[in-house]
């Protein structure tokens, strides 16, 4: 009897997707549906391995292996959470951003932003948030967000914002009150003051720890910093920052397009 049931149905344990399961004609159909449906398991177990393991973006800039004997510390894509019983609503408030930021810098702007570490309740979240504040004339200097992209929503007065993509092209627009405007991740982008009262715009970028690179810093970086402000206001003019139109700065960036 056990000699006849595998007579009948012989199957292939070395190649299951062309084993036929079903040697009568009258489910062959049956037979191929089947196959079909096992090289479909096979394919599904070699490759969803491999996309399910795929490594979570980095929030932290660098991160080289201890060798074996030397201190080492625990890195983690966030920070430790609290105990359940622990939690309290403050957790899940800040008052860092309800106030304007210093102004009397050489840029005449200033950027507040609230991470995971100074916001617990962000922690997890994927969330930071920023308040920007620039006073007439005033910019902020091109800058971009590694881990980030940058939602703007702009509060009170006028800017012109803008980005640069990776082929050069420059993307600007003119804000007024209630407008937003979206920094793509990775790319430079910057702000300045369109109007003659202070403009204050508020963000969010979806990272708890978005990283800020300023080409200021890149470009100017040195000890001496009356020569670095020196440089920045000759660059920057402000006495004749004009913007013509939503498509053009004719002045007052440290680059030419």
């Amino acid at each position: 009897m056990h000699h006849l049931w595998m007579h009948s149905f012989p199957i292939s344990l070395f190649n299951p997707c062309s084993a036929p399961l079903f040697p009568s004609q009258k489910f062959q159909e049956m037979n191929t549906l089947l196959s079909h449906l096992c090289c479909c398991i096979l394919i599904l177990c070699i490759y969803a391995p491999t996309s399910a393991t795929s490594d979570n973006p980095p929030l932290q800039d660098v991160c080289p292996m201890a060798p074996q004997g030397e201190r080492r510390e625990l890195s983690m894509n966030g920070f430790l959470c609290k105990h359940p019983s622990t939690i309290l609503a403050s957790d899940f408030k800040t008052l860092l951003l309800n106030h304007a930021g210093d102004l009397d810098s050489i840029a005449r702007s200033s950027v507040s932003m609230v991470t995971a570490a100074e916001f617990p309740g962000l922690n997890t979240l994927g969330l930071s948030m920023a308040r920007t504040d620039i006073a007439p004339y005033g910019v902020v200097l091109p800058h971009s967000h590694p881990r980030a992209s940058e939602m703007m929503f702009v509060h009170g007065g006028s800017v012109v914002v803008g980005f640069l993509d990776t082929e050069g092209r420059l993307f600007q627009k003119r804000l007024g009150e209630g407008e937003v405007f979206v920094f793509p991740r990775g790319l430079l982008h910057y702000v300045m003051n369109y109007g003659f009262g202070l403009a204050t715009a508020f963000s969010v970028l979806n990272s708890q720890n978005p990283g800020v690179v300023g080409v200021a810093h890149a470009m100017f970086f040195a000890s001496d910093s009356d020569v670095v402000e020196g440089l920045m206001a000759r660059m920057l003019k402000f006495g004749e920052m004009e913007v013509t139109g939503d498509n053009n700065i004719t002045a007052g960036f440290p680059w030419a397009f």
